[in-house]
């Protein structure tokens, strides 16, 4: 898929483990891993929206496109 998540470069940032974040954004932490490893199919607004206010980032922050080559696409 040509979204990258780069939930772990926030979490490196702003010195938060994977679980503080998920009690703070109210997700499991087997959510969370599902996100943040690039498995998930879909993320619900409200749970972007939850983690860029914990995070204190953008949408942008925390999500970008990357083209696929046309081997690997």
């Amino acid at each position: 898929m040509p979204i990258t998540v780069d939930i772990d470069v926030m979490l490196a940032k702003r010195k938060m483990s994977v679980g503080e974040l998920a009690d703070r954004v109210g997700i499991t932490p087997a959510n969370l891993a599902v996100l943040k490893n690039g498995r998930a199919k879909a993320v619900r607004f409200t749970t972007l929206a939850a983690l860029c206010e914990v995070l204190k980032c953008q949408p942008g922050d925390l999500l970008r496109w990357e083209a696929e080559d046309a081997a690997g696409g």
